[in-house]
């Protein structure tokens, strides 16, 4: 079991999972809010069960996935079912991020979740790690990334915390305006940085 788990956050666009992909290539688990909260609505799994007797076989495509468009659609504009969604998720993605860093085996672990600061969820870290960008190149990322619209993304990134939100609530801060090789150095120190930390609260 890692002895110290690192949650990592940022806005759209930030570069999350590149510097996730980072830390992982230096031998360091990672685990993935966004992926968990995909595998425990896969056909078959209680909360997709729940999830159509109460919305009805519409969020469901053709190949039996959930439609995440149309759930979208239902929720998106209906307060009454978006708590409802809410109530019946988060306790289970947050049991499965637990249950996970109990399982990993680095010196210390990271937590990848994109709404650690909008979901006060500081409790399930012991220091968080905040990838920050500078809004334009946040921006022209994300809508790259992702083939959007700009309308779209400044809407995401509206509904999140601002920048400087995020930032106060920081451990440690990766600068990812620049380039991979600055990336690449600033992981590095962080990781030595959290080997040690992990290992004094060993001694502890």
């Amino acid at each position: 079991m890692s002895q110290l788990i690192i949650g990592l956050t940022g806005g759209i666009g930030s570069g999350k999972s590149t510097v996730a992909d980072k830390f992982n290539a230096l031998g360091i688990d990672t685990i993935d809010a966004d992926i968990i909260a995909r595998e425990v609505v896969m056909p078959g799994m209680p909360a997709y069960e729940a999830m159509i007797s109460y919305f009805g076989k519409a969020i469901v495509s053709e190949d039996g996935q959930l439609d995440r468009g149309k759930l979208r659609q239902l929720v998106f504009s209906d307060e009454e079912k978006k708590t409802w969604l809410n109530n019946l998720l988060h306790p289970i993605i947050r049991e499965e991020m637990i249950s996970q860093c109990r399982k990993a085996k680095s010196d210390y672990c990271l937590l990848a979740i994109p709404l650690l600061v909008e979901n006060q969820l500081f409790n399930l870290v012991d220091q968080v790690l905040v990838i920050d960008v500078e809004e334009e190149i946040q921006l022209a990322r994300a809508a790259k990334r992702d083939n959007s619209q700009l309308d779209g993304i400044r809407k995401i990134m509206a509904s999140q915390v601002s920048r400087n939100e995020r930032l106060k609530h920081a451990d440690q801060i990766i600068d990812n305006n620049g380039s991979s090789r600055d990336l690449d150095e600033q992981v590095k120190k962080l990781d030595d940085f959290y080997i040690k930390l992990a290992k004094k609260q060993t001694k502890a």
